[in-house]
């Protein structure tokens, strides 16, 4: 992985286990995201507890990246996440673009939505 590419590693990876400080170190003190839904958060602060307030409602959180595309300022991530709902457990499989700034932080989140499915039930 390339350095441009490592700073999105670590953001996945630090969401993957909800380290909320970690995945702050990743961000652009104005990062921009937007939301399948066209949801917006402007800034790290605002981005980042948004986040944390998300993930603390949902259980059995999981994410898997299939592969990361990278090019000089831009990383495309295709995954999944995993959550459990009344349903079972549901897969949405997802692409995710981060813009990145000239320091290599992550400057602007896009998240595209592909699927959602049932995968199993629960027990």
């Amino acid at each position: 992985m390339t350095a441009r590419g490592a700073v999105v590693e670590r953001y996945l990876a630090a969401l993957a286990r909800q380290d909320w400080p970690a995945l702050a170190t990743c961000l652009a003190a104005d990062v921009d995201r937007i939301g399948p839904y066209g949801d917006r958060y402007q800034g790290r602060e605002p981005y980042v507890a948004f986040l944390r307030e998300t993930l603390a409602a949902l259980t059995g959180y999981d994410l898997h990246v299939s592969r990361l595309i990278v090019t000089h300022d831009v990383v495309v991530a295709q995954l999944a996440e995993t959550v459990d709902t009344p349903d079972g457990r549901r897969r949405t499989h997802e692409a995710v673009v981060f813009d990145l700034d000239a320091a290599g932080l992550i400057r602007g989140v896009q998240v595209f939505l592909r699927r959602s499915e049932v995968v199993s039930a629960l027990a």
